[in-house]
């Protein structure tokens, strides 16, 4: 007999009843999704189009709920065709990361605590965890101590959080309360950025009020490092006001660092000047003894942003925002109001640090993702991922006709094939649809070339290796569908 249609949510007590089985259901649909990442297709179903998508979820809203087995049941089989596998081993788009278990495990507890990481009083738990993992985090990644620290989601509001605090002091030094009377009339301010700069970065530009047409853009080498003679001399032009000077550990394209010493050197300069750190993946390799060189100077900034869900592996959302002066960052992003009540003594409001006044707490994961990795963990992690990334370089340069472009500092490789935009861009497709790995394409100085990202907790050599092969496959594929040799 045909169950009747359910015409509401029903009692609390019928719904909650329900509640148990439901979760355990959707736990092994998560669990079976997660055994299958190693041998999953990595890109979406091939074939399936946006229409398709839009065809299996796109129905009209049901007037009566339905049973909520069948909500999950219908959900997990209309999406499950443009699922991409961002968690799978030989995933090399876009720097993102897996899910390390224990990060994961916390992200589901997070989910059912459901904590709003707002004021202390609301979650006491909450607000003492991101103390704690903003203590170990400014510590892993060599940062001076006392940073405040500011939990987002993800790098482009940690760049927002931390242009806003560097807005705030260097306008407080000529006397601008920016956060009373806003930018219309301030003194202007200089921001300085290198050539190769990323766009979330250019984004927060926009978002935090500077624009990303009046940025000064200073020459970078062919490695997308910023020519640190050229900010001295564009530094030295400027006329007297505040100064914002942004520089980057891990150029997306190559993985290149600017020479951050040096940097700070021509920034030092400049009185009451601020230097911002774009960190997004690269800051990470100040927790590994290996790659800690590549950030020499790093610690002399103002302000750092990093994603925790590139290389520590924790469950999108999960951006971090640092800042030397807790002040202005607190000046910056804190509010007030007559029903929010202010932390006492040595409580802290998790509020107080980035732009969100409702929020997951995201600190629950990193806490989970740090603590079962370790300090050791964390730096095996990276420096394996670099290590596949040399290898990969090394496997696809025997290849002829096959250049890599850049010189393999940390887990990015470039790759051109044939020296021809074209077959580069259609080895790339071929790669993305044959569906053994996922990595795209991208162009960099004026050429187009394959972006390899290694940032899985998971990735292995064979992973590697494997990719490897299936693009050699795919090149041969792409130079006999145009007549060539292969």
């Amino acid at each position: 007999m045909d169950r009747p249609a359910r015409t509401s949510l029903g009692s609390p007590a019928e719904t909650e009843a329900g509640t148990p089985d439901l979760l355990r259901h959707a736990a092994e649909l998560a669990i079976g999704y997660r055994s299958s990442i190693p041998s999953r297709r990595v890109g979406p179903a091939r074939g399936v189009t946006a229409d398709d998508l839009r065809a299996m979820v796109g129905r009209p809203l049901p007037e009566a709920g339905e049973e909520p087995r069948a909500v999950i049941d219908g959900l997990v089989a209309a999406v499950e065709p443009g699922l991409v596998t961002l968690g799978s081993p030989r995933y090399f788009g876009f720097v993102i990361g897996g899910s390390v278990p224990a990060a994961l495990a916390a992200d589901w507890l997070t989910s059912t605590w459901d904590q709003n990481a707002n004021l202390y009083v609301a979650s006491p738990a909450a607000a003492v965890v991101e103390e704690v993992v903003g203590g170990w985090l400014t510590d892993l990644l060599g940062l001076p101590a006392g940073c405040s620290v500011g939990f987002t989601t993800g790098t482009t509001m940690a760049h927002f959080t931390g242009l806003a605090a560097a807005r705030h002091s260097v306008l407080r030094t000529v006397g601008w309360d920016v956060e009373e009377d806003g930018l219309s009339g301030a003194p202007p301010i200089q921001v300085i950025v290198g050539a190769d700069v990323h766009s979330s970065l250019v984004k927060a530009l926009r978002m935090v009020g500077f624009g990303r047409g009046r940025a000064i853009r200073i020459p970078t080498d062919e490695e997308g490092r910023m020519r640190p003679a050229e900010l001295h001399r564009v530094l030295a032009e400027l006329g007297p006001g505040p100064t914002i000077v942004c520089a980057q550990a891990g150029e997306v394209n190559t993985g290149a660092f600017d020479p951050l010493d040096k940097v700070a050197d021509a920034v030092a300069t400049r009185p009451g000047a601020w230097l911002h750190v774009d960190g997004a993946f690269g800051l990470w390799a100040a927790a590994a003894p290996g790659l800690r060189s590549r950030l020499d100077g790093h610690d002399r900034a103002d302000s750092w942003t990093t994603d925790a869900h590139k290389w520590l592996n924790v469950p999108y959302d999960s951006g971090l925002v640092f800042v030397r002066d807790a002040a202005a960052h607190r000046a910056a992003m804190g509010i007030s109001a007559a029903y929010l009540p202010s932390a006492e003594g040595a409580e802290r409001d998790p509020i107080d640090y980035v732009p969100e006044m409702s929020r997951r707490a995201r600190a629950f994961g990193v806490y989970a993702a740090l603590r079962s990795l370790g300090r050791a963990g964390v730096a095996e992690m990276v420096e394996r991922d670099c290590a596949v990334a040399r290898r990969m370089a090394d496997g696809l340069a025997a290849e002829p006709g096959a250049d890599v472009l850049n010189e393999v500092v940390l887990n990015q490789v470039l790759v051109r094939f044939d020296d021809d935009d074209a077959l580069t861009r259609d080895v790339v497709a071929r790669v993305q649809e044959d569906g053994t790995a996922w990595l795209g394409g991208t162009v960099f100085h004026g050429r187009a070339a394959m972006r390899i990202s290694v940032s899985n907790w998971a990735t292995t050599e064979a992973d590697g290796d494997r990719s490897v092969a299936a693009i050699v496959r795919c090149l041969a594929d792409a130079r006999r569908a145009r007549g060539g040799s292969g």
